[in-house]
């Protein structure tokens, strides 16, 4: 019922029509159901709580980004490239020269996030078992001897493959299981990892005596490859300083595993509207050279394009994205910012691409310019 007060003033107002206008209202409020208004009531709830969350995320996510960047000079896109991923729950591949910080960058992001880490140097000598870890004889108290496992490097929470291509393929192939099942096998007996879990590798693209290629089974475990660059002339400057006054600044931690975890689910509940699902079904099916979607530059330049995992990590870094953006919903800008470090170690060039030293980034570019962002059904 409506309070005298409210009544006499819409009549004040309209008359008689004010007497009607309520009735009116009355009426039809009896009509919607309550399980309709009740849902109403719940969207709007839903909607200002994951506004909230969206905040939320992007504070805790710049609070990270501004604490590795106190240690980092620069590489603000590698920075941002590699906490995506971690956001995710997702492996990164960074590729680089020597003596850019690609390890110190690893070292400092375990600091900020109070994560064990390990580092593995990788050499053509190394072995599986020494990745892994191995059953060893060893005596118990009561003098009996039993075989007890020694746990690896790799049970940790941040992994640096360093120079990860300098190992032999049987040794790369220890890596397999961990970065797509978090787990590790053993004499028939499986070890379960410490979420979360990532795996960051480097690469030295400069040098290629004694190393293997990573195979393509592993490289596509990969969320993202990230090209680590030289320093600009004032962050070269800023490095000078820091590194020859006796300066020394660390990453003081910022989040924990748990906090991560729980931004990783909430990525995941972010909205994929079906038109831009669509959009990044053709993106990929565009880097498959002699099918139906192939785009021009693919079907010249490319022997084998992007598979599955490639689609999904699109959508999940658009997704890290549009949270960052205060958006609950991936945008088609969203997609277009995460296609190139997501697919550019998806794709195989041909041998025309090789002849003409054509890169893969340069063929995924023209490739997004090539596919629409909508179509007729």
């Amino acid at each position: 019922m409506i309070d005298e007060t409210t009544e006499d003033r819409l009549c004040r107002r309209g008359g008689s029509s004010g007497r009607d206008e309520i009735s009116r209202s009355v009426a039809a409020e009896k009509l919607i159901p309550f399980n309709i208004q009740q849902k109403s009531q719940k969207t709007m709830s839903d909607t200002s709580d994951f506004t909230r969350q969206a905040a939320e995320f992007r504070e805790r996510y710049n609070a990270v980004k501004d604490e590795v960047g106190k240690v980092i000079v620069g590489h603000e896109e590698i920075v941002h490239g590699v906490l995506t991923c971690m956001m995710i729950g997702g492996h990164c591949l960074l590729e680089g020269a020597p003596g850019l910080g690609k390890t110190l960058l690893v070292s400092t992001l375990s600091k900020a996030l109070s994560l064990d880490s390990n580092r593995i140097q990788f050499t053509p000598d190394l072995m599986p078992a020494d990745i892994l870890g191995t059953n060893m004889v060893a005596e118990s108290a009561d003098g009996k001897r039993e075989f007890q496992f020694q746990k690896g490097p790799i049970f940790t929470q941040i992994c640096l493959a360093d120079e990860i291509n300098r190992a032999t393929p049987k040794t790369q192939s220890a890596m397999l299981e961990t970065m797509q099942e978090g787990t590790v096998t053993v004499a028939g007996t499986c070890y379960e990892l410490k979420k979360p879990f990532f795996v960051l590798a480097t690469q030295n693209p400069i040098e290629q005596e004694g190393t293997y290629p990573l195979p393509e089974a592993q490289l596509d475990r990969f969320l993202f490859k990230l090209i680590v660059g030289y320093s600009g002339r004032e962050e070269l400057a800023t490095i000078l300083d820091r590194t020859t006054k006796g300066i020394k600044i660390e990453a003081s931690p910022v989040m924990d595993g748990s906090e991560i975890l729980k931004w990783q689910a909430l990525v995941r509940e972010v909205i994929l509207a079906d038109h831009i699902r669509d959009y990044i079904v053709r993106l990929t099916l565009s880097t498959h050279a002699g099918g139906d979607l192939a785009s021009p530059v693919a079907n010249q330049y490319l022997r084998w394009g992007a598979s599955p995992r490639g689609a999904q990590a699109i959508v999940l870094a658009a997704k890290v994205r549009a949270l960052l953006e205060g958006r609950f919903n991936v945008a088609f800008e969203d997609v277009r910012r995460v296609f190139l470090p997501a697919m550019r170690h998806r794709v195989v060039l041909n041998f025309e691409a090789q002849a003409e030293s054509i890169e893969a980034d340069q063929v995924l570019m023209e490739t997004l310019d090539a596919v629409l962002q909508k179509v007729d059904a």
